[in-house]
């Protein structure tokens, strides 16, 4: 974590661990990382442009920043038979009741 973000977590002011939901701790670590959007993305982009980077850090950075701006790349499925995929167009529910039918457990 750069000492930037460090000293913004510490300032942050301090709440009981009753009032602080975990959705809202969540959000706001999620706001702090995003206000650093600008930076991260420039740094990507200086790794892949870098001369002095290794091959591997620039694919890396290059994938990063498609991935942020277009989505991953769909990943085919496979069934391990060379075959099409059959799907699943149902999902059904079973429910399993005992033999004897009463709910005692011995």
């Amino acid at each position: 974590m750069s000492e930037e973000a460090e000293r913004e977590l510490e300032s942050a002011p301090v709440r009981s661990a009753r009032k602080t939901s975990k959705a809202r701790t969540l959000t706001e670590i999620r706001s702090l990382a995003r206000s650093h959007t600008r930076t991260a993305i420039r740094v990507l982009v200086g790794i892949m442009r870098s001369d002095d980077a290794t091959p591997a850090a620039r694919v890396s950075a290059a994938n990063a920043i498609l991935d942020r701006g277009w989505g991953k790349a769909a990943q085919p499925v496979e069934n391990g038979e060379d075959l099409p995929l059959e799907l699943v167009h149902r999902v059904e529910r079973v429910i399993v009741h005992p033999k004897d039918g009463s709910d005692t457990e011995a």
